[in-house]
C-alpha cells in the first residue's frame, strides 16, 4: 500500500486506501443492481471487475486526476462503499465527488458521513474552489445527499454520458469552498 495516501477519520467510519485483499468485499455490493444502476456501471460479474476497479483508484491517484476512499466502519474494517473525487483539475481547482454504499448500510447516515468528510478534506488538502457532482435525475436518494450537505442543482446536462448501452441525462450539482459557510 501507498504510504502517501491519506486516512479520513469520522465518528464512525475509517476511509482508507483500497487494497486487492478488498476486492471480495468490494464485489459483493458492487454486483447488486440496485447499488450501481444509477452510477454508470453494470453490476459486476466477476472477481475480476472488482480488481480492474481497484487498478482504476489507482490509475487515478498516479494519474493526478483523482483519488477514491474506501468506506470502513471503525469497528469492522471491511470495505462497505466507496467515496472520491475523479476528473480533478488541479489548475481549475475543481473536481468531481463519486459515492456508492453496500445496500446493507443504506439510510443510517454512513454516505453522509463520508460525503461530508471527503468533501471538507478535498477543500482544505487540495485546495478545491468547486466540487461537483453529476446524479441521474432517477436517482432521488443521491440528490437528496448532496442537497443535505449544501449542494446546488445547476442545472441538466442532457445525454452527458453513454452507459450500459444508453445514454444518460446527468444534474449537474456543485458545492463551493465559500458554501460551508452556510451550512
Amino acid at each position: 500500500m501507498n504510504q502517501e495516501f491519506p486516512i479520513i477519520e469520522t465518528e464512525r467510519l475509517i476511509l482508507r486506501e483500497v487494497a486487492t485483499g478488498d476486492a471480495h468485499d468490494m464485489f459483493k455490493y458492487l454486483s447488486d443492481v440496485d447499488v450501481v444502476k444509477h452510477i454508470g456501471l453494470a453490476p459486476f460479474q466477476t472477481i475480476k471487475d472488482a480488481w480492474d476497479e481497484i487498478n482504476w483508484y489507482n490509475s487515478i491517484i498516479e494519474e493526478g486526476t483523482g483519488i477514491r476512499w474506501g468506506i470502513t466502519l471503525k469497528d469492522v474494517g471491511k470495505i462497505i462503499g466507496s467515496c472520491g473525487f475523479l476528473n480533478m483539475v488541479t489548475k481549475h481547482h475543481r473536481a468531481e465527488v463519486g459515492f456508492e454504499l453496500s445496500k446493507d448500510y443504506w439510510g443510517k447516515g454512513i454516505a453522509s458521513e463520508a460525503l461530508e468528510a471527503v468533501i471538507k478534506f478535498g477543500f482544505n488538502h487540495y485546495q478545491l474552489e468547486r466540487i461537483e457532482a453529476l446524479i441521474e435525475p432517477a436517482n432521488l436518494p443521491s440528490q437528496k445527499l448532496v442537497e443535505r450537505q449544501g449542494f446546488t442543482r445547476e442545472g441538466l446536462l442532457r445525454h452527458y454520458e453513454y452507459t450500459c448501452g444508453k445514454f444518460d441525462d446527468l444534474y449537474l450539482y456543485s458545492i463551493l469552498k465559500g458554501d460551508l459557510n452556510l451550512i
